[in-house]
């Protein structure tokens, strides 16, 4: 049985086309704004949502994204908060693909098989965890791709600095895509190096038949255009969730020219894209 993640991949490539991947932090800049602003990704090109859960010690995060996981804990999103939002964006959409993106503790707290089932029952269709190596994962994706209820997808990253024996693994254990990240730095670093990526991204592809998309330090239509020239999809973050960093979540008319401003660059993104 494919997931929606693979069945996506697979309708790109028949139109010959770029998967567009916004993230955004659940439950930022409040609770309340995240499973509309799912649905208006979707109507502005995301092919896949990434949606991040909150976490206090977000290690691979730079600061605009560290930023939206306090406010996101500060205005009360938990975990389960966030994997409810998936299950309330599936009672109007069950067909686009969401991935949620955190850290291991509060999986450690809940239990990797209830973790497992809250994400499967609530229709997520992939986890990374960013402090998960594939080393230490034993069984956990296997176990994901063969549940019966709702297989998911074991993201993990590789990166400039991956030695190749963790890259001969990744490979091995991943499934959906594999995540690449363009640069050494955290998320919305500036030093993007789109030859040196490009080498990477070929690289893997020739070493693999899974779906390659880049993330991290990506800003604009023209480095989304570069990167997708290569890749199978790029993932924008920083670049959206900074529209929060400023606004009083508190403010309707702030919030909703944030999100104008948003959605925005998803346009450009998805404009780009489409001319690879």
């Amino acid at each position: 049985m494919k997931t929606r993640i693979e069945t996506t991949f697979e309708n790109l490539k028949a139109q010959n086309k770029k998967a567009l991947i916004p993230y955004i932090m659940a439950g930022d800049p409040h609770p309340l704004v995240t499973v509309d602003l799912m649905h208006k990704l979707v109507a502005h090109g995301a092919d896949i949502i990434e949606v991040g859960l909150p976490f206090s010690d977000p290690m691979a995060d730079g600061p605009v994204i560290a930023h939206a996981a306090e406010r996101a804990l500060a205005a009360g999103t938990s975990t389960r908060d966030a994997i409810e939002m998936v299950r309330e964006f599936r009672k109007t959409n069950t067909t686009t693909p969401v991935l949620v993106m955190g850290y291991l503790n509060p999986v450690e707290i809940i239990g990797y098989d209830a973790f497992s089932d809250l994400c499967a029952d609530a229709g997520v269709d992939a986890i990374l965890m960013v402090d998960l190596p594939p080393k230490e994962a034993g069984d956990f994706p296997k176990k994901l791709t063969a549940r019966t209820d709702n297989p998911m997808n074991q993201i993990f990253l590789l990166s400039p600095t991956t030695e190749a024996a963790r890259r001969a693994k990744v490979i091995e254990d991943c499934s959906g895509f594999i995540y690449y990240v363009s640069l050494k730095g955290v998320t919305g670093s500036a030093s993007l190096d789109v030859a040196a990526v490009s080498e990477q991204v070929q690289k893997i592809k020739a070493e693999t038949d899974i779906p390659v998309c880049v993330g991290f330090g990506i800003r604009d239509g023209a480095s989304a255009k570069a990167l997708g020239a290569v890749a199978d999809g790029v993932i924008v973050g920083s670049e959206l969730v900074k529209n929060f960093a400023k606004i009083d979540a508190s403010d309707e008319q702030a919030v909703a020219a944030a999100i104008d401003q948003l959605l925005a660059k998803m346009d450009e993104l998805k404009s780009a894209l489409a001319e690879v």
